[in-house]
Parts: structure tokens; sequence; C-alpha cells
């Protein structure tokens, strides 16, 4: 007979039905969920004094002994039980409040007249009378035994309503007591443990939540945030390690080949950065195993050039590179961007092509059949180097002769099928470089992405001229006149302006939010001041609404303004920013559609309106699309945001600096980490229970040496099998996909 897990029985059997029941609505359904739900924090009991100290609004505990209770409905058909209760001199009433007067019958017995405890809460004054309402009871008959739980610290769970704290609380002593060292597998191997004087599982489960004193708690609390951060960066180890020993196709340089000519047409210098991140891909791409490496730049770093450095080496050694983007408008400035880096170096096969040249073939959905017919035929015969595309580019009829290299943009729009559909299209595992525009503090970094190596570029191509932020008032009318007369001056004189918008129309905020994500990838800020004031916030501003209104404006007659946002027509799409890139258009209203990618070296002024509904990271890749020519760029937040809020404080920090990373860190503290393990960008939700990227890098990087040394003597963990159990039940589901698009 299989023998029971303690961990494993379901709260349903262990408590019945009425228990287990608002224990689910905490996501809790087993006995291991439950001595997994930690208090978020701990009260100090109290006071233990006598009741005439007593000060209104003091959270006190005293010990004190029942006079009398008695319970009786009220008006209303609720409960209400009242007590005095005294310290043998003085007098102090209890409050209790139920549904109706039946339910207060089990509280009246147990406070009988002549019992002693302890009695927890806040106090309060009624009708001139010192009263504690729903106050914590801890009664005994042993004095000894209820002062001594008086002194350690109250544990405070996240409870629901009709599910209180202490109730919570009890469940887990209710497990937790009878449990022995055996019954409790542990993650963390013995040598680590002993090497950092870390207290088992079950003791750290003890400590966490029965703690005799401050230190008890923060003992449990480091041991369990050290655990979370092993089994991440164990998993991480080892996929790491299983994609090492696979093997990809060494694609070593050429002399003379695509690349050498490139690089003897460019007409700048690369960037110290550049140099660096390139010999590393370079070396890499030589090995027969594959690269599996996250190129970071700084907004207009260079990071296109590196790419497409690394695709040349690629195209060189006979095989091809495949560029993977998220919308159409990137994947098209994509193309355009490396056609016009290449010249004839991708007009292979056509009059007028360098004798060794290649293709760049564009990829994407909304392709007319012809032109989507010979990009297939291109990429399928090998005659395109190059491929760039969006989803396009996994469908089952789209063929490679030789993939050898997978380029994915702005990776974490994309999901684990999509990458691996991509993958799959080679004949043996291609090498992978991810890149991001949006900067990740370094514990980020570890905790996600750590499966990759990672390479920072931080500098900016010589050339490059500087941004301007400013935060303008939208409530201010002189301000708003101004910012609009600044667009048609920086128009007047040759510029471009950038006009963002949060969403496409004017439908209600929350439809036209969902359909913002999706469509455009507007990453809207919706955290709980947000919430509270929504009914009194003016409605956002919209592209269609927008561009009408600017139409209108004496300050802008004759100007020509341009839409562009994700659900117009591929063609339209195009039309809007080639008008808007020549000229035609000089002012283009845009969703986030243009956040990353988009080169207008013309583009000199931004102006981004109810700019507090965006992330920091978000309003700094979207005014890096400023400064790309040879004239400096002017970003305008428009917000109505009060002074001393966070929206404000992510502004003027926006505003205060253009150091990327700096102001990542700051969006991930603001904005707090959000799901890290899953699929939300923002909010104080998280699949981590006890560890803060924000707050735990030296845990993180502990363990991530730890994890490595573990891995590299067994990639599968087989000394360690507790380890590996807590991976494959910690890391499933989305969590899992989350990694995987790492």
């Amino acid at each position: 007979m299989t023998a029971v897990d303690p961990l494993a029985v379901p709260l349903a059997k262990q408590f019945g039905a009425r228990t287990a029941k608002p224990l689910a609505k905490l996501g809790l359904a087993t006995t291991g969920d439950l001595l997994r739900h930690y208090p978020r924090r701990y009260a100090e009991p109290g006071t233990l004094t006598d009741i005439a100290s007593l000060r209104v609004g003091e959270h006190v505990t005293v010990m004190a002994e029942v006079v009398r209770s008695s319970a009786r409905p009220t008006s209303q058909g609720r409960g209400l039980l009242q007590a005095t209760i005294t310290d043998g001199t003085h007098r102090l009433e209890l409050t209790f409040f139920a549904s109706n007067v039946h339910k207060l019958e089990w509280r009246k017995a147990q406070l009988r007249p002549g019992r002693r405890g302890l009695f927890t809460g806040t106090v309060s004054v009624y009708r001139d009378t010192l009263q504690l309402t729903q106050p914590e009871c801890h009664l005994d008959e042993d004095e000894e035994a209820a002062l001594e739980e008086a002194e350690r610290p109250i544990p405070v769970y996240p409870a629901v309503a009709g599910f209180e704290s202490w109730k919570i609380g009890k469940a887990v002593r209710a497990v937790l007591d009878p449990l022995r060292e055996e019954d409790v597998p542990d993650p963390v191997p013995a040598h680590l443990r002993e090497r950092d004087d870390l207290p088992t599982l079950l003791e750290a489960l003890r400590l966490v939540h029965v703690p005799h004193d401050e230190a008890q708690w923060r003992r449990g609390r480091a041991r369990l945030r050290y655990e979370e951060a092993l089994v991440l960066q164990a998993e991480l180890a080892r996929r790491r390690a299983h994609v090492a020993l696979t093997e990809a196709v060494a694609r070593p340089p050429r002399a003379g080949g695509l690349l050498d000519a490139f690089d003897a047409r460019l007409p700048f210098m690369l960037t110290a950065g550049q140099r660096t991140v390139g010999d590393e891909i370079a070396a890499e791409l030589a090995a027969a195993r594959p690269m599996q490496r996250l190129l970071q730049g700084e907004v207009g770093s260079g990071k296109t050039v590196v790419a497409l450095r690394a695709m040349l080496q690629v195209v060189d050694a006979g095989g091809q590179a495949a560029l993977l983007a998220p919308t159409e408008v990137l994947a098209a400035q994509h193309a355009r961007t490396l056609r016009g880096m290449l010249g004839d170096l991708a007009d292979g096969g056509f009059l007028g092509g360098a004798s060794d040249a290649t293709r760049v073939a564009l990829l994407t959905g909304s392709l007319p059949t012809a032109a989507r017919r010979e990009a297939m035929l291109d990429a399928a015969s090998g005659a395109a180097g190059i491929v760039v595309g969006t989803h396009a580019l996994l469908s089952e009829h789209v063929q490679f002769a030789d993939l050898g290299l997978v380029v994915v943009d702005e990776q974490h729009r994309f999901g684990v099928e999509q990458r691996d559909a991509l993958r799959a299209k080679a004949a043996r595992t291609p090498h992978t470089l991810v890149m991001t525009a949006t900067p990740i503090p370094r514990t980020v970094a570890m905790t996600v992405f750590g499966d990759l190596e990672t390479s920072v570029l931080d500098q900016l191509p010589a050339g490059r001229q500087g941004i301007t932020t400013h935060v303008v008032p939208a409530d201010n009318p002189r301000w708003t006149d101004r910012t609009w007369q600044r667009v048609r001056e920086e128009v007047g004189g040759g510029g471009r302006a950038y006009v963002v918008c949060p969403r496409i129309d004017g439908d209600d905020d929350a439809a036209a939010a969902a359909r913002a994500v999706e469509e455009d990838g507007t990453d809207l800020v919706t955290d709980a001041a947000d919430a509270a004031d929504a009914a009194q916030r003016r409605p956002l501003r919209a592209v269609l609404d927008v561009a009408q209104e600017l139409r209108a404006r004496p300050d802008l007659a004759g100007v020509g303004i341009g839409v562009l946002h994700g659900r117009m027509a591929p063609d339209d799409k195009e039309r809007a920013f080639a008008d808007f890139a020549s000229g035609a258009a000089p002012v283009l209203v845009s969703t986030t559609v243009i956040e990353v990618g988009v080169d207008v070296p013309d583009a000199t002024v931004m102006v981004v309106l109810d700019a507090d509904r965006f992330g920091l990271s978000q309003l700094h890749q979207l005014r890096g699309r400023l400064g790309r020519g040879t004239r400096p760029g002017l970003c305008l937040l428009v917000s109505a945001a009060e002074p001393g809020t966070d929206a404000r404080t992510r502004l003027e920090t926006l505003a205060s600096t253009t150091d990327g990373f700096e102001l990542a860190a700051l969006d991930l503290e603001l904005r707090h980490e959000g799901d890290v393990l899953g699929a939300a960008q923002h909010g104080r939700s998280t699949s981590l229970r006890l560890l803060r990227v924000t707050r735990d890098a030296a845990v993180i990087e502990r363990a991530r040496t730890d994890a490595r040394a573990l891995v590299e003597q067994d990639v599968d963990l087989a000394p360690w099998p507790h380890l590996r159990a807590a991976i494959e039940e910690s890391l499933t589901g989305e969590r899992e996909e989350f990694l995987e698009r790492a």
C-alpha cells in the first residue's frame, strides 16, 4: 500500500469543504500549498498592561479575566456579542459582530465568566467606554501557556473575507505540528545547507509560521528565499547545459566575404562595445554548439548593426538567418534598414547586385500572394540569406535551405511554441540571438534570462544627438498651446513629430486598452491608484480623435497629419509611414506601434499624451525614436498626474536622466516586479513567494553560482532528487512557458 504524502493531502480531506473553500480562493489546494502560504508580515503581540493605561488607537494585548458575556440580535437582524473583561481592577468591553446571533453562540461559550486569556486588538471608544472590536482571543486554562504565546510575533497571512488570518494560522499549525523531518523533502542539498548554516525545510517552515522572536522568522525567510532562487537557477542552468550538449553547425568567419565587404563600406566607426560584442558573437557562431545570447542595447546603441554582422557571418558560411519581429511595421522597418545598410550586397541575382551579394526577403501575413510566394521561394532555395518576418515565418509552408541563425527581436512578445516552430525549421539546432531594446536590470536578467549569455551595448554611436524631456501639465491651456506651437516650429524647420496616444479610438477605456495591448503591444499602467480614481479620470486620448483635433488647430494649419495604429491595413500602414518619413505628413499620430525599431532620422519631437499611463521603460523606448539624425530631440510628456504620485514620479525621473538601466531599475521598484515568471507585466502579484528581484541580487547571484556547480556535476540533478522534484512541481504550465521564452 502506497504511503500518503502528508504534503499532498487535499485541504478538503484535511479540514472539510467548509474550510477548503475559502482557502481555494487563495490558490491553496493541498496541505503543501498551505505550508507555502507564508505570513506577509508579523505583528507585535502588544504590551501586556493594566487596562487603566490603555490609549485609544493602541494595538494591545491584554491578559484579563472574563466577567460576563451576552449575545443578542441587533435591530438590523445581525448578531451582537458583548463581553466584559477585567485585570482585577479595571474593566474593558469586547464587541463581536456576526451575520446572525446563532453564529456567536460558540464565542459566548468560549467567553464564559472566570476564564482567563489574551485579548488582542486596537483600542477604540464607544459611548465613553473603551473597547476592543472583533479582537483575537487566545484563551487557555493555563495562564503560563497563554503568557508564553503572547510573547511571540503574530503571523499575519494574506486572507479572504470570512476566513481571517488567525484561522489560516490555526490551519497551518494543524498541518505543521505533527510533521517529521522525513515527511518534508528538502530541495536544498545538504552540503549547501551545512556550508551556510541553513535550517532544513521543516525547520524553516516552523520558523516562519511559529516564530518565538523576530530573529527566527527572519532566519526562516532567508532560507526559503534562497531555496526559491536555487530552484529557479537550477532549472535555468539545466536548460542551458542541455542546449550546450546539442550539436550545431559551426559558422566561422570567411575572409573576403560579405561581412568583410560590409565592414569596408561602413560610413562610421563601430563603438568599442559593438566590437567587443561582435567578437563574442563571432566566436560563438564559429563553434559547433548552439549560441544562446541575449543582446541588450540602450536605445540607439546600434544593435541592428551587431545583429546584421552576425547574420552576414552565417551567410558567408553557407547558412541563412531569420529575423523574427513582433509587428508588421517593425518587420518592414527591419527589412528596409538591412537593405539600406547593405546596398548592392542585398541584390543577389539582380542586375547591379554585387558579385557575392545575397538577398533580404520580407515575409508577413499581409503580403500579396505573388510577393509572398516569391519570398517563400527565396527562403526555400537559399537565394535569400536573410529572411525578415513576423509570425508568418512560423507557417509550416515556410522552409529554409539551411537555417543557421535565429534572431528574435523583442522576444517577450513570442511564446514557446512560436520560438520552437522557427527553430525546428533547421536541420540542426540553430544559433540564437535574442535582442531587446528594453534595458533589463541585472537581477531580472539573472532571474528570467539566466540560461542565456548576456551582452550589453551601453554606448551610443558617434554623432547621435541628445534628447531633452519635459513634463507638461495636461490641465494648463497655456502649456498645451505651447506644446503644439513647438511641434509646428520643429516641422517648420524640417523635422518630424510623433504624437503618441494610449488607444486607437474613443471607445470605453477597458475595451480600448485590451485592444491596444493585443494590436500594438501598449503596456498601460493600471496600478491601485489608477483603479481608485478611474471614475474621475478623464478619458484616455485616442489616435483618431487627436488627429482630428490637430487638423482643426489654427497653429497647425497646412501641416500634413497622418495616423498609424495596429488596426490599419498593411498597405495603409506603409503609406502612412512613408508619408511621415518623406515629410508629406510630418506629424504622425500613433499608438505605441512605433515603440521599437522605427528609425526616421528627421524625427525631432515627440508628444506623449496621457504619458502617466505608460511604464518608464516603454516611455524610454518611445523617446528613443528621436535624436537619430543630426539634430537633438525634444520629448514632451503630457500628463494630468498630480505631483507626489508614483505616476508623476515616473515622468519626472524620465525627464531627469537618459540612462535606460537606471530607469529600468526604478521602474521595477515603482511598479514592482510583477509576475516575473508569468505573463503579467506589472502589478504586485508574483509567482515568487519571498524572493524579490528588486532586493535580492546577492541571494540570486549565490544561488546561480551554486546551481551551475550542481549542474556541472550532473546535468539531470540525479544526486539531488528533491531539488529536481521541486523544479518539476514549481516551474510548470505558464511559468515554464515564460522561462522557455528566454
